[in-house]
């Protein structure tokens, strides 16, 4: 159900869609009733669009493009700009830096890294945090989560790296039937050329080393060549670039690295507790 706070909390490119989609709904002289029956959505959720109450989706996007004769590609453009709307705050500047990066080191302490995860693992997570979410709010995230997952495909390549510890592989997340299929997918992701995808064992720290204990991190390799360091404490966010703080970074990532196991070793493992029975 759209909310009316989010009527004040509407980004800019949701008001510009809203006003443009309500500008051309007029001059085409049709009613909400009347775009919703020809796009697949309801009056209430044409309204709840126009006044912001509720983002339009991209399935909706594609639909008013096609409706209100949108020759100029605005709605098919305003996804991307849409879809920002929908992150939370403290992450915009960052996932403006993933879309176009090309090359990234990815430490995952908890739970599967974003970029990473199934449809309904997303949500399971999303949905089961705290503070609660509205149904509506949760599915916002998970779809714009899964927009992320067009990086993979990008062209020119985008070179990825994730190390995840052995935990995050054994926590369930949503139920076994979830996990199963959020191992099998990091598995097929862990296949791609542009994909190094490793495990850092449970026994990592029996020698008394262990390199990760400081919690999550990523670094980001920009198209300029610049390189960055972003962590995410607690809902906060932290974009680091002085030189000097990025380069422990990187040191710390390369040796956590160096801890982990191998990438076929790591596959194998992932695929076999895929394949583990309930």
């Amino acid at each position: 159900m759209a909310r009316a706070e989010n009527k004040e909390s509407a980004g800019p490119a949701t008001r510009l869609v809203a006003d443009i989609a309500r500008m051309m709904r007029l001059q085409k002289g049709m009613t909400q009733e009347q775009v919703g029956v020809e796009t697949g959505f309801s009056a209430a959720a044409v309204s709840a669009m126009e006044t912001c109450a509720q983002p339009a989706s991209d399935q909706m996007l594609v639909a008013l493009g096609r409706v209100l004769g949108d020759e100029l590609g605005i709605f098919e453009q305003a996804r991307e700009y849409v879809r920002l709307d929908k992150y939370p705050a403290q992450f915009k500047n960052y996932v403006l830096l993933e879309q176009k990066a090309v090359g990234l080191c990815l430490y995952a302490t908890l739970v599967v890294h974003g970029l990473f995860q199934t449809e309904a693992y997303a949500r399971a997570l999303i949905g089961g945090g705290y503070p609660p979410l509205s149904e509506q709010r949760v599915e916002e995230l998970v779809e714009a989560r899964m927009a992320r997952k067009a990086l993979f495909d990008r062209e020119p390549v985008a070179l990825i790296e994730l190390i995840l510890e052995e935990a995050v592989l054994r926590r369930t997340i949503g139920s076994r039937e979830v996990m199963r299929d959020q191992l099998s997918h990091l598995a097929e992701y862990g296949r791609r050329r542009n994909v190094t995808l490793q495990v850092l064992p449970l026994d990592c720290g029996v020698s008394g080393e262990h390199a990760g204990d400081r919690g999550g991190m990523t670094l980001v390799e920009t198209p300029e060549h610049d390189h960055l360091a972003y962590l995410e404490p607690q809902d906060e966010s932290l974009l680091i670039s002085d030189p000097a703080k990025v380069s422990t970074y990187a040191q710390r990532y390369a040796k956590i690295r160096s801890q982990a196991m191998g990438p076929r070793e790591s596959l194998g493992l992932i695929e076999r507790l895929a394949g583990e029975p309930e």
